[in-house]
């Protein structure tokens, strides 16, 4: 079964690769908005904001990265909502497939597509000045974060795409995973902010994956910032794993 499983998503795997080969333009997409945000707050409103930092997209780009996460799995709903309507679903039920390999297929496609829109972003990052001192084990740690937070927010993802009634409902769910970061340190110290929003935006799991983010670009530090979220990640993923299980069963029953 096992065998089975691991056969049937690499070939499903590989059928939603392809897709996005043959349309690009969803990576773009992705990547392009991103990086119009980190280039308006770097050159527009940078030399403004007081971050104490030497490099404000040293300061920014763990937000972005987020945004761009985010941004992403919204194509991972609409994927999916797309199979589910055009019948692709029923006649996978009709093969002798793993039925669980339908949904670990575009997971995996998720995040090899929001792979390829970090990587572009980092880049041009770096073009704009973005520099670090972290090691390989601080970025495999960046890397690491990343991952989960990238599989938590997919799995999240997969909840609209099964249960939303049109192709607008299905993408939507992400405006406000992409707007969160405005409420979090991610572009100001939340020590400005006033105070019911500042309790929020120091409270919510933004705010601690963007710090431990930067705090291993920098070499600081980490302290509890890493330990909550690493613990936000899972939890999300947890929930969401389960959630979108059973959605799923009874979706294909």
């Amino acid at each position: 079964m096992a065998k089975n499983f691991r056969k049937d998503t690499a070939v499903l795997l590989g059928r939603s690769l392809r897709h996005i080969a043959r349309s690009p333009d969803t990576i773009i997409t992705t990547a392009i908005m991103p990086i119009a945000m980190m280039l308006m707050f770097v050159y527009v409103f940078g030399g403004a904001i007081d971050t104490g930092s030497d490099s404000y997209v040293r300061y920014l780009l763990p937000g972005i990265l987020l945004i761009t996460v985010a941004s992403g799995i919204s194509y991972t709903a609409f994927r999916l909502f797309q199979d589910l309507k055009g019948g692709i679903f029923e006649r996978f039920q009709s093969m002798p497939i793993a039925r669980s390999a339908v949904l670990w297929a575009h997971v995996l496609t998720s995040l090899v597509a929001n792979l390829i829109s970090l990587v572009v972003v980092v880049l041009v990052a770096l073009l704009m000045g973005f520099r670090s001192d972290a090691g390989p084990t601080a970025w495999l740690a960046v890397a690491g974060i990343l991952l989960l937070f990238t599989l938590a927010l997919t799995w999240l993802a997969v909840i609209p795409g099964l249960t939303a009634k049109s192709v607008d409902g299905a993408s939507a769910f992400s405006y406000p995973l992409i707007f969160l970061p405005f409420l979090s340190s991610a572009f100001v110290p939340t020590d400005t902010m006033p105070g019911p929003l500042r309790a929020f935006a120091e409270h919510q799991p933004v705010t601690s994956i963007v710090n431990a983010i930067r705090d291993l670009f920098t070499r600081q530090p980490v302290g509890a910032d890493l330990w909550l979220a690493l613990a936000w990640c899972v939890g999300v993923l947890a929930v969401a794993y389960f959630s979108a299980t059973v959605v799923y069963r009874r979706r294909i029953a």
